[in-house]
């Protein structure tokens, strides 16, 4: 005797929400995304299916496998995805939840989707993301991509965010988180200080390197 599952015919699709690292094909013509975790080595689309990562000829999302695309109801709980360390750099997508699907507690795991809206964060130094530069990690044929400001591009392969929407396709909409909230400067404890003061330090000495060999530059220009 087989169980068989409440089935849901919804008027229209589910929506749901999920995060991932934006990607580049090494021409620069395509621009897509990949999974944080076990579909992170299979790039996908704005308009994707799914498959069976593990390679099994069943469709996916399978009952007995963890197969197909996941994503959670909640916006909150995939922001708060946001906050590891390994996942600092990915992006917050709005997805619609397409084909077969299976519905848990938190979210859906199922066998199409589009990607409606890729929300990017700010720059690891705090700015405001203006590009979508390289991360220095990648995929066979793609390149990991991160939010930077222009003040921290230094030269990087990089694509804008609308110029990213356009190679991504599909009516996609990429939109700019804004910077981070910074922190009052009586809510720092001692710890606190010392690391900004030791950052803007740091800053400080590579502006004077910069100088430096700026200088060293005109002098060897002269006749």
């Amino acid at each position: 005797m087989r169980l068989r599952l409440p089935e849901e015919h919804p008027t229209e699709p589910p929506t749901g929400y999920k995060i991932a690292h934006p990607v580049l094909s090494h021409d620069g013509t395509r621009a897509g995304f990949t999974g944080v975790s076990l579909g992170g080595a299979l790039p996908y689309g704005v308009l994707a299916d799914a498959s069976c990562v593990y390679g099994l000829r069943h469709r996916a999302p399978h009952r007995r496998c963890d197969c197909g695309f996941h994503c959670v109801h909640e916006r909150a709980a995939a922001e708060a995805l946001l906050c590891t360390a390994e996942h600092r750099a990915a992006v917050l997508l709005e997805v619609t939840v397409l084909g077969r699907y299976l519905r848990f507690e938190l979210g859906f795991r199922y066998a199409r989707q589009r990607v409606r809206t890729a929300t990017v964060g700010p720059c690891s130094c705090g700015a405001g993301a203006v590009v979508l530069a390289d991360a220095g990690w990648g995929r066979p044929g793609w390149r990991g991509l991160a939010p930077s400001c222009a003040g921290c591009l230094r030269g990087r392969t990089s694509v804008s965010l609308s110029s990213f929407a356009r190679l991504a396709g599909e009516g996609l909409r990429v939109l700019a988180g804004g910077a981070a909230v910074p922190v009052p400067v009586e809510d720092l404890g001692v710890r606190e200080l010392e690391a900004e003061a030791a950052l803007l330090q740091a800053r400080l000495d590579w502006f004077q390197t910069q100088l430096a060999a700026l200088g060293e530059r005109d002098d060897d220009s002269r006749p």
